[in-house]
C-alpha cells in the first residue's frame, strides 16, 4: 500500500474564528493535528482556553442582543443560508481533503457523501424557515393568545470527530435557521472543516458574530461551554460518558437546555425468513464496517435465527474480505485508517477481551499496514457471542461484529433490548406482521425493517434511553433549538 503523503494546504487557518475574525490562543498554545494514515503532524490548531471561550460566548450574545440575526426576516436569513449552502458545494474538493486527512474519512465518501450531505442539511432548513407557522390558542372571544417558537439564545455545539461537519451541519441548520447564535467546538482531531465553513458563512451574509468556532480539547473548551451561564442551550453528539458530563454542566452552571445524541449499540435482527440473504449481508456488512465502524448507529449486534446463521455469516464475510482497507486518499479505498493511535489501540483491547470471554474470530482482529505509521485495522468479526459479553454489551466504535444466534422472535426482541442503549436498530423478516411487531417492541429511537440504515431529513433522528435525548433531523429538531412563549391579551369589550 502507497503512503499517503501530508501535500501543503494554501491558507490554512488554524486559530479560532470569533466575532468575524481569526483570533489565536493565548500565548500560542496549540494542539497538534495528526494525519491517521501516517502518525505524521500536519498542522497545529488553536487550543482554546476558558478566556477565548468566554470571548466567543461574548461575541454571539451580542450578536443575539442586537438582532442582527434573528430579527432578520425569514426570507433574509433563508437566502442569506443558502448561499452558505451553495459555498459548502462549490468547495467540496477542499472540504473533502481536509476531513479526510484529520480522520482518515476515504476521499470517495468525504468528497460523495458528507460535503454535499452537509450542505445539503443547511439548504434543507432554510428552506424550511419561512413555511413554519405559530399558533392561536382557542380562547374565548375577548381574548388573544398567541404561542410562538422563539430562539433560544446562545447555542453551544460540541461535535465528534467521525462526521466533522455533517454533525456540525446537524446543529447549525436549525440553529441558525431559527435566529440563534451559535459557539461551534470541533472535536480536538477535526476541526478544519469546521473553521473553514465559518470563513464560508461570513462570506454568504452570515453576520459577524453568529457563528463563532473554538478548538480545543473537551475537558478544557467543552467543559467551559457547559459550565458557561451566558450559554442557553448545549447541543451535543458523542460519547455517552462525556454526555453524561455536559448533564452535569448544565445542573451545575445556570441550568441550560441539553439535547444529546450519545452512544449505541445497536441491534440487526434478522429473522430466518428474511428475503434475500445477499442484500442483508451487504447492508450488514457496510452498517457495520463503514466509517471503519466508527458510526454511533452501527449494525455491531448481529442477532441472527440459528437456521440461517451459517450461510449468512459466511456472506457477510466474503464481503468483508473484499473491502479495501488503504490509503484514504485513493478514490479505490473502501475503509481508511482508526482516527488516532490511541484509539486503535482501545478497539484492539476489546478484541481481545471478546477472545478471552471466549467468542471465536472468523475474520480479522488485527491491525494491518503498520509500516506506513497509519492506524488500520482490518474488518472484525466475532462469533458465538454471548449477550453478556463485553463486547456485545459495551460501544466499541471500530470495525467489530458480534454476532449472537436466536430461536424464537421473543427472544431475538429481548437479546436487542437488553443493553443501556437505544439509538438504532433493524429487522429483517418477509412476515410484514412478523417485522412491525418486532419493530414495535424494540426500544430504540429509529427502527429499520428490511434494510439497515436508511433514512433522510424528513425524519427524526435520536435514542432512547443511554443514547441521549432530543432529536436532530427533520422539522422536529426546530424544537430543539426554540422554545415556547404564551402572549395573553385582553382585547376588552367596546
Amino acid at each position: 500500500m502507497s503512503q499517503t503523503a501530508d501535500a501543503p494546504i494554501p491558507g490554512l487557518r488554524c486559530d479560532a474564528f470569533i466575532g468575524g475574525r481569526f483570533v489565536a490562543a493565548r500565548d500560542g498554545a496549540a494542539l497538534p493535528l495528526v494525519n491517521p494514515a501516517n502518525g505524521r503532524v500536519f498542522a497545529q490548531v488553536a487550543d482554546c482556553d476558558v478566556h477565548l471561550v468566554d470571548q466567543a460566548v461574548g461575541a454571539a450574545r451580542q450578536a443575539f442582543e442586537d438582532g442582527r440575526w434573528r430579527n432578520l426576516a425569514p426570507k433574509a436569513r433563508k437566502v442569506i443560508l443558502q448561499r452558505f449552502a451553495d459555498l459548502i458545494d462549490a468547495h467540496t474538493e477542499e472540504l473533502a481533503y481536509l476531513e479526510t486527512i484529520c480522520v482518515g474519512k476515504p476521499i470517495r465518501d468525504s468528497r460523495t457523501l458528507d460535503i454535499p450531505k452537509s450542505a445539503g442539511m443547511i439548504r434543507w432548513y432554510a428552506e424550511a424557515i419561512d413555511k413554519m407557522y405559530d399558533e392561536v390558542a382557542p380562547t374565548g372571544a375577548e381574548t388573544l393568545a398567541i404561542v410562538t417558537n422563539e430562539p433560544l439564545g446562545v447555542v453551544a455545539a460540541i461535535i465528534p470527530w467521525n462526521y466533522p461537519l455533517y454533525l456540525a451541519a446537524y446543529k447549525l441548520g436549525p440553529a441558525l435557521a431559527t435566529g440563534n447564535s451559535v459557539v461551534l467546538k470541533p472535536a480536538e482531531q477535526s476541526p478544519l472543516t469546521a473553521l473553514r465553513v465559518a470563513e464560508l458563512a461570513v462570506e454568504a451574509g452570515l453576520p459577524e458574530g453568529v457563528l463563532n468556532v473554538v478548538p480545543g480539547r473537551g475537558e478544557i473548551a467543552g467543559k467551559a461551554l457547559g459550565l458557561h451561564p451566558d450559554v442557553d442551550c448545549l447541543t451535543f453528539t458523542g460519547s455517552t460518558a462525556v454526555a453524561k458530563l455536559y448533564l452535569g454542566y448544565a445542573g451545575q452552571s445556570n441550568m441550560k437546555k441539553v439535547q444529546l445524541e450519545a452512544g449505541g449499540k445497536s441491534p440487526n435482527i434478522v429473522m430466518a425468513d428474511a428475503r434475500d440473504l445477499g442484500r442483508v449481508a451487504r447492508e450488514s456488512a457496510w452498517g457495520i464496517f463503514f466509517n471503519q465502524g466508527q458510526v454511533c448507529s452501527a449494525g455491531s449486534r448481529l442477532i441472527v435465527h440459528r437456521a440461517i446463521k451459517e450461510e449468512l455469516v459466511a456472506e457477510i464475510v466474503r464481503i468483508a474480505r473484499s473491502m479495501r482497507v488503504g490509503d484514504p486518499l485513493d478514490a479505490e479505498t473502501d475503509l481508511g485508517p482508526m482516527v488516532s493511535s490511541a484509539h486503535l489501540e482501545r478497539v484492539l483491547r476489546y478484541v481481545e477481551a471478546g477472545r478471552k470471554g471466549g467468542a471465536e474470530v472468523v475474520l480479522g482482529g488485527s491491525r494491518v499496514h503498520a509500516e506506513t505509521g497509519g492506524y488500520f485495522m482490518e474488518p472484525t468479526i466475532f462469533d458465538g457471542v454471548s449477550n453478556d459479553h463485553l463486547i456485545a454489551r459495551e460501544e466499541i466504535f471500530g470495525p467489530v461484529l458480534s454476532v449472537i444466534e436466536f430461536e424464537s422472535v421473543e427472544e431475538a426482541v429481548r437479546i436487542a433490548n437488553q443493553s443501556d442503549y437505544g439509538l438504532g436498530a433493524a429487522v429483517w423478516s418477509r412476515d410484514i406482521d412478523t417485522a412491525l411487531s418486532t419493530a414495535r417492541l424494540l426500544r430504540a429511537g429509529q427502527v429499520w425493517v428490511n434494510n439497515y440504515d436508511a433514512s433522510d431529513l424528513s425524519v427524526p433522528w435520536g435514542g432512547f434511553r443511554q443514547s441521549g435525548n432530543g432529536r436532530d433531523k427533520s422539522l422536529h429538531a426546530f424544537k430543539e433549538y426554540t422554545g415556547l412563549k404564551a402572549t395573553w391579551i385582553e382585547i376588552g369589550s367596546r
